[in-house]
C-alpha cells in the first residue's frame, strides 16, 4: 500500500524564490515535485532538505526521463537550475 507522499521542508520557499523570480511553477507530487518553465524551457525539479533521499520510483523515473531535471535543496539552487548560473550574479 502507498502511503501519502511526504513534502520536504524546503519545497514552499524555493517555489516563492521561483515565482519571485517570474517562473511558473506548478506542483506534481508524483514522481518529481515541480514542473518550472521559463523562457520557453521546462525544467522539473525535485525538492529534498539537506538529508532527503530520492525514492526508488523517483530514480527509476529520473533514469527513463529524457528531459531535464534537478534535485535542489535550497531556493538557490532552484534559481540556478531553472535561470541558470550566470543569470544569478
Amino acid at each position: 500500500m502507498r502511503h501519502a507522499a511526504r513534502t520536504d521542508d524546503c519545497q514552499s520557499e524555493i517555489v516563492k524564490a521561483l515565482r519571485a523570480a517570474g517562473i511558473a511553477v506548478y506542483y506534481l507530487k508524483l514522481p518529481l515535485d515541480l514542473l518550472c518553465w521559463h523562457r520557453g524551457r521546462y525544467v522539473l525539479l525535485e525538492c529534498k532538505d539537506e538529508d532527503g533521499r530520492i525514492s526508488k520510483t523517483q530514480a527509476e523515473f529520473m533514469a527513463s526521463w529524457p528531459g531535464e531535471y534537478h534535485i535542489v535543496r535550497s531556493p538557490m539552487e532552484a534559481l540556478k537550475a531553472v535561470i541558470g548560473e550566470g543569470a544569478m550574479r
